[in-house]
């Protein structure tokens, strides 16, 4: 798949379960580590060589446009002369250099995710695209899940994940526990974990213009029926920031230097 294919990220949110870190922020701008999620997850395609992505803005999302305006000041080491008129900062060391082309779309306030999709078709400008949410890192081989797309010929692929059981497991044998499995345990069923693909095409025969469209009802649903949607079943590493919880698991996992979903290297080796 060329890399320019676009990469649409899902970052309208308001993170209404995460309120302790998100009251003042779009979801896709809670940090790990000090650096947006949004930030983890564009780093891992990135990493696969992926450069053009399109973010659909809904929840104050100037924040997320202010980050990325301000990108440099905000990684990079800079002199800044008070003296010379101009304050313009010189900056030193190559962090905030990436060859990213970002394209800020604003989709709704209130919009679902299908709408969100659909108001952004006029951006995509390639036979297919990737899509995935804003809140969810992982360490899905997106070189991977690109190939079997090709090579599946289906409409749509999404990634198939196991997430991590909240609660206790109990395997149970007529009215006796015969196992109790402490949580966190991976459940052993597929889930959508995000990190989808799709033809150009889903655009405009699976989506409409309804402001309260989601993806994850009708149009995944038609496009299973019409047996066209691939899983790329994705045994490794995933978490969705969905709960403070989350927030403090994957902060810890970034300080302890543990984070499987870190598969680029960087000049600073804290990113």
């Amino acid at each position: 798949m060329d890399p320019n294919t676009p990469v649409v990220i899902l970052c309208g949110g308001q993170g209404t379960r995460i309120r302790e870190v998100s009251e003042r922020l779009p979801k896709g701008m809670v940090d790990i580590g000090g650096r947006p999620i949004l930030w983890h997850i564009m780093k891992l395609y990135s990493h696969y060589g992926y450069r053009r992505f399109i973010l659909c803005l809904g929840y104050k999302g100037w924040e997320i446009k202010q980050f990325f305006l301000d990108y440099r000041a905000h990684l990079a080491d800079f002199t800044l002369s008070l003296s010379d008129g101009e304050h313009q900062p010189q900056f030193t060391g190559g962090k905030g250099d990436e060859n990213w082309e970002i394209t800020f779309a604003e989709t709704g306030l209130e919009a679902g995710t299908g709408a969100r999709l659909r108001r952004i078709r006029d951006y995509i400008d390639t036979p297919s695209f990737h899509m995935t949410y804003g809140d969810g890192v992982s360490a899905v081989d997106i070189e991977k899940l690109a190939a079997l797309h090709e090579s599946a010929g289906r409409v749509g692929t999404v990634t198939g994940v196991h997430p991590t059981s909240k609660f206790g497991e109990m395997q149970v044998d007529g009215d006796v526990v015969a196992e109790f499995n402490e949580k966190p345990t991976q459940v052993t069923g597929w889930v959508s974990g995000g990190y989808f693909v799709f033809q150009r095409s889903f655009l405009d025969d699976y989506l409409d213009d309804a402001e309260d469209l989601f993806l994850e009802a009708e149009p995944l649903q038609k496009l299973a029926r019409d047996q066209q949607l691939t899983v790329n079943k994705h045994e490794g590493f995933w978490a969705a920031m969905d709960t403070y919880k989350d927030y403090q698991a994957l902060n810890e996992m970034w300080s302890r230097g543990e984070a499987p979903w870190k598969l680029w290297k960087d000049a600073d080796s804290r990113w």
